[in-house]
């Protein structure tokens, strides 16, 4: 596998170019592989930095890292999307590693909160995330609600 290269990017910093295939990768994955029926631009990724992973210029992996009290009362990692093409190759571990980094970075050693889908709690367990509280739906899909803590 080629090397990543990431960047990390305030909303008004995407260029058209990058926010196309943000929006086509989450998309596609949210929307056409998973099939659930949302809308993805809910207001607010204006107020979040995105983390783009790319191999050779294309869009393969990204998430949004949410300050506190945006989603949750701590900052927050969500939409995080790999492309079907890199999956099992260790890219969504690299991409959770580099989320958390920033999270850190950007606002501080505190909590981490995510609204993670039921499937891969073992997956963000490794991570440091904790489950906290029950499952619950949302767009028809099982998810957890899961803390880090600093």
């Amino acid at each position: 596998m080629n090397r990543i290269s990431w960047s990390l990017h305030k909303f008004e910093e995407l260029t058209p170019s990058d926010l196309y295939e943000l929006l086509t990768l989450r998309s596609a994955v949210f929307v056409v592989e998973q099939q659930c029926v949302f809308l993805d631009m809910d207001n607010m990724d204006q107020r979040s930095w995105h983390l783009l992973g790319k191999i050779n210029n294309q869009l393969v992996a990204c998430t949004r890292l949410l300050p506190a009290g945006l989603a949750y009362e701590s900052c927050s990692i969500g939409r995080v999307v790999t492309a079907a093409a890199v999956r099992r190759t260790g890219v969504g571990k690299l991409l959770m590693e580099e989320s958390i980094n920033y999270c850190e970075k950007l606002f501080g050693g505190g909590p981490i909160e995510i609204g993670a889908q039921l499937y891969l709690e073992n997956f963000y367990q490794s991570f440091g995330f904790v489950r906290e509280g029950e499952i619950y739906l949302e767009d028809g899909i099982e998810h957890i609600h899961m803390i880090r803590k600093s």
